[in-house]
């Protein structure tokens, strides 16, 4: 898929996890910044709402063929660093609801 694409991931993130998940989220979104085809990011938190999600980091990228390599580069940050995000998930109870979107093309 060519143009603009984005991986948008949103999290619950237990009051007691917060600073070891935005630890974690920071070190990787350091590796994404260094990707050839990365555009920009955001790490955001919620502050009102009755959203389940208090979390949510957006990375935009130019095009699907490069988030691949991406994606192989954080595995080996991930792996040099013996983080596994799963197990630190399943340790301080963090929930994940992680996609993939493209903009809507114009209507009409």
């Amino acid at each position: 898929m060519s143009g603009a694409f984005f991986r948008v991931d949103k999290f619950i993130v237990p009051a007691a996890a917060r600073e070891e998940f935005l630890v974690k989220v920071m070190m990787t979104h350091k590796v994404l910044e260094a990707q050839d085809g990365f555009i920009d990011h955001r790490v955001l938190e919620q502050v009102a709402g009755p959203g389940e999600f208090n979390f949510v980091t957006i990375a935009e990228w130019e095009n699907t063929e490069v988030v691949e390599r991406a994606r192989a580069a954080v595995a080996a940050a991930h792996k040099a660093a013996n983080f596994d995000p799963q197990e630190m998930f399943l340790r301080l109870g963090i929930r994940a609801d992680i996609a993939s979107y493209k903009p809507v093309a114009a209507l009409g």
